[in-house]
């Protein structure tokens, strides 16, 4: 509990390295604890476009320590190809991420022969790589190896140079960055540099970088180096070829240093800073000493792992595939975002809780933020309010971030979801400002963000804000005049509804209405003559008349930034307003046809250019819940049928175990939900009953000695901790002991009894065969369906009257609410000021349709029009 306190808390970074190794000791002492470590497979989810991360980690850390690879033609968005040219070691890396590649910087790269021929150090692997939680190894050729690992804001190299050889180098490139091959306009780079050797033979100093996925501006980063024996040489160079005997270097060209050594073995201790070198000194000198060995900050990393994260579920099974799973997933989605607290560039000396790489919220929001309230509760408070750290300095809530810089929005303002959520669950904290975050919402619902010149959306801003929202506010819906515009309302209709919680719940009643009201805007995109697979009525394009664009709903062209659907098709995104569900059911025609609807989206065979393929896409977040939505039509038994089924077919604890890319982890808490028998719907207090629970008995720690217990009881005996999709069926369930015939929970269903007295449980029974047992229950809530009577029956003449009939009143709504959103960032600037005090700042139809101008061909290379594009590909 120490160690939690002191890792997940705003206790300073400085005071937190003073403890270290006292609480390494102690933990050395306590634990006979069990080690899930060696359940972790790191190299799960690094090949097939998963992207993960293999390098050695902290969870949350700053440093991600591993090996950048050069591979013509191929892109390297964590560092890690499985076969190319190492080109160096370095301390900064993403995990799971598409796009384009991100850090990749502050590199070593060890190599022998002439210092000279430094400008060319890279080397090929002699044998395959090596991780395990804490540690990484790689075998290079000629007999070279290195090993690492890495504390929170330091990482240590180990080199161990083969014998005979008497030229020993290791290369310090500032200029040192990943290639990509995706030529997308975003590729990182390198602006300046500045290195100093010192007399005692560390180096420290500061290099600029630029760009990225999210087209950040110049930032820098701090670095302070030192190594074990000291260099017998040591050169800086300026440009490709120049070496020389200054002790200083600083440019705009290329800029590093060699080191030589006459020892065999050298280790290096690195820390890194986003404030000064001397903080990066401080960091390396703290967190590993120079008497540390290797072996001991590894076992240190592994028993704050076993301690914080993976001893957070544990279960009486013996079944090594399900296990692998389970840890290895509670694993990938505890590397991101990184804990900066205390390195936040805009306020340097602030203790306030700091995250960045936030990669992103839409992406996180609809299954990790809820499992990481679950199960790191002071962590997920402590992430909500650095949600709101930024305030001060900008009036927008982050969507991503990266390099301290925000961006991109892929669809709207995904934080306002997140913070719904833990508003309706009751998260609080004395300083968790519920007002604060009240108000940073609402400004993110009446005003436009200023544009950004996105070249691959350049309609509006994809930094920070809705920037669709003047045709969200004039027509309430979005026309093809933005970018994503169908998928954009989507999101913008869960963004409103997740205002109207936080307005509810702080007696905001006349906010209430109206954004529960707005969150039903969704609906003004459904195209009820839109036809597909013998199905009628989807969500379609908008013109400003109020007119449909003619289009195929299993199609979304590239599916991709300049497209009317971002990720996923009109048929997954159709599925996708699950704060409305009883309007959807009722519109797809009423529970018997919505059932056979959705049982389409997964039939293989609805993509004629490959029979395999479904519309169903698993491997991005759109589709996440659909597997669930048979909740919905009290037919649970296919919900449970059809996730399995999805998990043995795309999981597996093998490298090439995810459906697409992790996106920080998302992919791998879809995964734990899974397993765990329930799934999440955001801003709601409820969990839909998922699949049956892969394991006869778990418990689930919440904090603080609280626990829940999940059990599953097979009726004929049979073992139920399998991980091969086989149908298993929910014959009954007890929650807290009763009977239970909902097909749903509530949060309060997981929440202890508050003497303490009694800790949640779930029974399962399953049987072999569906029993209907959900039948009678009632219906999952629908929150945002108007409560008197039948949701209303869809505008079926897809013509100009609703544009027209709209067209004046919502030019005074526009007007209105960019007033209202003027006055609300001056309140939010004044509430951030007197909360946080003075910062100080440093720094279609098959073929071609026409779209208001707009032409779309289907791709012949396409699934049926539809890429399956994830930022990975």
């Amino acid at each position: 509990m120490l160690l939690q306190f002191l890792l997940y808390t705003n206790t300073p970074p400085t005071f937190k390295s003073s403890l270290f190794w006292l609480i390494c000791l102690l933990g050395t002492v306590h634990a006979q604890q069990t080690d899930y470590t060696r359940y972790v497979l790191p190299f799960t989810g690094t090949r097939g476009g998963g992207n993960m991360f293999p390098g050695a980690s902290r969870p949350f850390g700053v440093v991600k320590l591993g090996p950048d690879v050069f591979k013509p033609g191929a892109t390297a968005y964590s560092g890690f190809l499985p076969d190319g040219s190492i080109t160096g070691f370095s301390m900064l890396h993403e995990s799971g991420t598409g796009g384009t590649p991100k850090y990749g910087v502050v590199a070593q790269m060890p190599f022998t022969g002439s210092a000279s021929q430094f400008s060319n150090a890279s080397s090929l692997r002699a044998g395959d790589d090596r991780a395990e939680v804490g540690y990484y190894r790689s075998s290079l050729e000629g007999g070279l190896s290195v090993e690492l690992a890495a504390s929170d804001h330091a990482g240590m190299l180990k080199y161990a140079f083969p014998s005979g050889v008497t030229e020993r180098h290791v290369l310090v490139d500032l200029a040192h960055l990943p290639a990509s091959a995706r030529k997308l306009g975003l590729d990182q780079e390198y602006t300046r540099g500045n290195l100093t050797i010192a007399a005692d033979g560390h180096y420290e100093g500061v290099a600029t970088y630029r760009n990225g996925w999210n087209r950040a501006p110049d930032w820098d980063i701090y670095f302070c180096g030192r190594f074990d024996p000291k260099p017998t040489l040591s050169q800086t160079f300026l440009g490709d070829k120049q070496l020389g005997r200054s002790n200083k270097v600083v440019s705009e060209q290329r800029v590093g240093a060699v080191f030589s050594f006459g020892s065999a073995n050298v280790t290096s201790t690195v820390g890194i800073s986003f404030i000064s070198a001397a903080k990066a000194c401080a960091f390396a000198d703290s967190e590993i000493p120079s008497t540390t060995t290797l072996e001991a900050v590894v076992s240190a990393t592994k028993s704050i792992w076993n301690t914080n994260v993976l001893s957070k579920i544990t279960t009486t099974s013996t079944n090594l595939t399900s296990l692998q799973l389970l840890y290895t997933s509670l694993y990938g989605m505890h590397l991101l975002p990184s804990n900066r607290t205390g390195e936040n560039p805009f306020a340097p000396s602030s203790t306030d809780p700091y995250y960045d790489d936030l990669y992103t919220l839409w992406d996180l929001y609809r299954c990790t933020t809820s499992l990481w309230h679950l199960l790191q509760p002071d962590f997920y408070t402590s992430f909500l309010r650095s949600l709101l750290t930024r305030l001060p300095n900008t009036s927008y809530l982050p969507d991503a971030m990266s390099s301290n810089y925000p961006g991109r929005v892929q669809g709207g303002t995904s934080a306002s979801n997140i913070l719904a959520d833990a508003f309706i669950k009751n998260v609080t904290h004395p300083s968790l400002n519920w007002t604060l975050a009240y108000t940073a919402m609402l400004h993110d619902a009446t005003v436009p963000p200023p544009p950004n010149h996105d070249h691959l959306a350049p309609d509006s801003s994809t930094k920070e804000g809705r920037g669709a929202l003047p045709d969200w506010l004039r027509y309430h819906y979005i026309t093809p005049n933005f970018t994503r515009s169908v998928s954009r309302a989507v999101e913008y209709s869960g963004n409103d509804y997740a205002v109207s919680v936080l307005a509810r719940g702080l007696s905001q009643l006349s906010s209430a209405e109206l954004y529960l009201t707005r969150s039903r805007n969704w609906r003004n995109h459904w195209n009820p003559s839109a036809t597909s697979l013998n199905y009628t009525g989807f969500l379609a394009q908008r013109r400003s008349n109020g007119s449909f664009v003619r289009e195929n709903p299993a199609t979304c062209g590239g599916c991709y930034w300049g497209d009317a659907y971002y990720q996923a098709s009109s048929w997954e995104y159709s599925f996708g307003s699950h704060h409305d569900m009883r309007t959807l059911v009722s519109w797809a025609g009423g529970a018997s046809l919505f059932t056979s609807r959705l049982k389409t989206l997964f039939r293989s065979g609805t993509i004629p250019r490959d029979a395999s393929l479904t519309l169903f896409n698993p491997s991005n977040e759109p589709s996440f819940a659909s597997p669930y939505l048979f909740n919905f039509a009290n037919q649970q038994d296919l919900s449970s049928s059809t996730s399995r089924g999805i998990v043995a077919s795309k999981y597996s604890a093998t490298p090439t175990g995810l459906p697409g890319n992790s996106d920080a982890g998302a992919m791998q808490s879809w995964l734990l939900w899974n397993m765990l028998g329930l799934y999440p719907l955001t801003g709601q207090p409820v969990f839909l009953i998922g699949a049956v629970p892969w394991f006869e008995d778990l418990s689930m720690s919440l904090g603080q000695g609280r626990s829940v217990r999940i059990t599953t009881k097979s009726a004929t005996g049979s073992n139920v901790t399998r991980a091969d999709g086989v149908a298993w069926y929910i014959q009954s369930l007890k929650v807290n002991g009763k009977p239970h015939r909902n097909n749903w929970l509530s949060f309060s269903d997981l929440v202890p009894s508050a003497d303490g007295q009694r800790q949640p449980t779930l029974e399962f029974e399953i049987g072999p065969r569906p029993s209907g047992w959900d039948k009678d229950g009632e219906l999952p809530p629908s929150p945002a369906t108007e409560e008197a009577g039948s949701p209303p029956a869809p505008n079926h003449d897809g013509s100009e009257r609703a544009g027209q009939h709209w067209r004046a009143r919502d030019r005074v709504l526009l007007g209105v609410g960019v007033v209202i959103g003027v006055g609300l960032t001056a309140l939010g600037a004044w509430l951030g000021w007197c909360l946080f005090g003075r910062r100080k700042s440093t720094g279609k139809g098959e073929g071609e349709v026409e779209s208001e101008g707009v032409s779309e061909t289907v791709s012949e290379g396409s699934e049926s029009g539809v890429e399956r594009r994830d930022e990975g590909e």
